[in-house]
């Protein structure tokens, strides 16, 4: 990627990042392209990605890293989140550079979840729905002894969901108000039955969460 292609991403991106903010770039472990904003770590064409950065976890890593990094790492302390890309099929990370003290919008939380029945869609209050499903590469909710198909995924609602909500299992979230009885079946694994007959699966990943949350 040669210097005008890196300068246009920088000045896209600065169109939609926060305006303190400064892009790095790196290939192959060294630093390609930056653009410094108000947290200017004075990076350098040619300097190598060091350990503990944010650079670095996202090339071990290979997703997103959003994380704040201490002083002793960079020489000053910073809050930034890595993407990893490739560049001319090379491996590489972008990553963007903010303030410590910078703070990420909070996820809005979700009020209602509107579904499909048939072919109508409802909107539904939250505390009306018993549990969150994922099945089949689609996304069901069950409320009021019917079943609706979101266009969300289980990921997505994860973390805007109020606190009555409970993961108990990568497939299933639940309603706190609508658990009738946890039990265990013959091989001594947990069991949830929810007020309107559902039983659900506890995986085991979740069995201390769901163990520390209900007090039991």
């Amino acid at each position: 990627m040669d210097k005008l292609v890196l300068e246009q991403v920088g000045f896209i991106m600065g169109d939609w990042i926060p305006k303190e903010a400064s892009i790095a770039i790196a290939v192959e472990g060294k630093y390609v392209y930056y653009k410094a904003g108000k947290r200017d770590l004075h990076i350098g064409l040619g300097d190598k990605v060091l350990p503990g950065s944010i650079a670095a976890r996202t090339y071990i890593e290979g997703k997103r890293i959003e994380m704040l990094v201490e002083e002793s790492v960079l020489g000053a302390a910073y809050f930034g989140v890595g993407y990893p890309i490739e560049v001319a099929g090379k491996a590489g990370v972008l990553v963007i550079i903010l303030p410590p003290d910078h703070m990420i919008q909070p996820k809005q939380p979700v009020h209602f979840l509107t579904g499909k029945v048939e072919e109508t869609w409802r909107p539904v209050p939250i505390d009306r729905i018993s549990h969150i499903e994922s099945s089949q590469k689609k996304t069901w909710f069950y409320a009021e002894e019917e079943t609706y198909c979101s266009i969300h995924t289980l990921k997505y609602l994860k973390d805007r969901l109020p606190d009555l909500f409970l993961p108990i299992h990568r497939s299933y979230i639940v309603n706190i108000s609508f658990i009738k009885e946890i039990s265990r079946d013959f091989s001594s694994n947990y069991l949830m039955t929810m007020k309107d007959g559902s039983i659900l699966p506890i995986s085991q990943n979740y069995v201390s969460t769901v163990r520390e949350r209900l007090g039991f």
